[in-house]
């Protein structure tokens, strides 16, 4: 973390909303005050994480940042995300020691101390309960980088509006999608072995393949160099998703179990370089390498 925090970090602190649910309760009560649809729509832990570390290259979206501003009106989004004005460090204790607080705050990679877990820090028994629990919008939005492999990538395609995608890129965002060959035998394979007799799989890829190509040639020039799709055709084994080099969501593909029943594992890389993420990147660039360019 950056050796001055940032305003934002310091008013959750100051407002004893350090635990991510007294955050996120007080975050929905103001987003309901400004309209009803945005009530839910509260980062992440993970997010509030990068939010409050100083990560941010530019300012999360808009409706986030209209809602920070109405649980911190004293400040503009602008204020919440640049470092700390002296004034207000010089109300903060000169130091802080070791407390749930900070750890609540802090990503489970970053604590200090060993970590029987390497870097995972979350495990859900299914992709649904993990897309409850992590939406989307909140993995997404604000990314400066996403590489994802996997058999249909509905979460990008399916999952996240088109025009949310579209003004991800044109802001800097570069994305890699990487899908299971529709035209392949791995896919076929797949649909056999999830008893699929309609080619249900490979409708569905050569869709998705479209919405990701369709969009493309919507893109500015420069927003076309930042979406790279390709596909591979190999026997499949995970879903990958990485977030701005950090972020890791990853899911096996199980026997005869649909995508959306499979466990759902989150990893966030850490200093080390120990753990699930380095596994699970050095996986995707290899198949990126053996992929073709759509």
């Amino acid at each position: 973390m950056s050796p001055q925090p940032i305003l934002l970090q310091i008013m959750i602190r100051q407002r004893r909303l350090h635990r991510y649910g007294m955050f996120q309760a007080a975050y929905n009560e103001a987003a309901k005050k400004i309209s009803p649809e945005l009530t839910g729509t509260a980062p992440s832990r993970a997010q509030l994480h990068r939010w409050t570390s100083g990560e941010l290259k530019r300012l999360p979206y808009t409706d986030h940042c209209r809602v920070l501003e109405a649980m911190f009106p004293e400040w503009t989004a602008d204020e919440l995300f640049a470092p700390c004005p002296p004034h207000v460090l010089a109300d903060e204790p000169a130091a802080h020691a070791p407390s749930d607080e900070r750890a609540d705050l802090e990503s489970t990679a970053d604590r200090v101390g060993p970590n029987p877990y390497a870097d995972v820090t979350a495990v859900f028994p299914t992709r649904a309960e993990f897309s409850f629990a992590h939406p989307p919008h909140a993995l997404l939005d604000g990314a400066s980088s996403i590489r994802a492999a996997g058999l249909s990538l509905n979460m990008l395609c399916q999952q996240y509006p088109d025009q949310r995608l579209y003004r991800l890129i044109e802001d800097g965002t570069a994305l890699k999608a990487l899908f299971l060959d529709p035209e392949g035998e791995a896919i076929r394979a797949r649909e056999r072995e999830e008893g699929y007799s309609d080619n249900h799989l490979t409708t569905l890829t050569r869709l998705n393949i479209e919405v990701l190509t369709r969009l493309r040639r919507r893109l500015s020039p420069e927003g076309q160099d930042r979406l790279s799709v390709a596909v591979y055709d190999e026997t499949i084994r995970f879903n990958i998703t990485l977030i701005n080099d950090r972020l890791c969501v990853m899911q096996p593909y199980l026997p005869t179990a649909r995508g959306v029943d499979s466990p759902t594992f989150l990893a966030e890389r850490n200093a080390t370089g120990a753990g699930l993420y380095e596994t699970f990147e050095e996986i995707f660039n290899a198949l990126w390498e053996r992929g073709r360019t759509v």
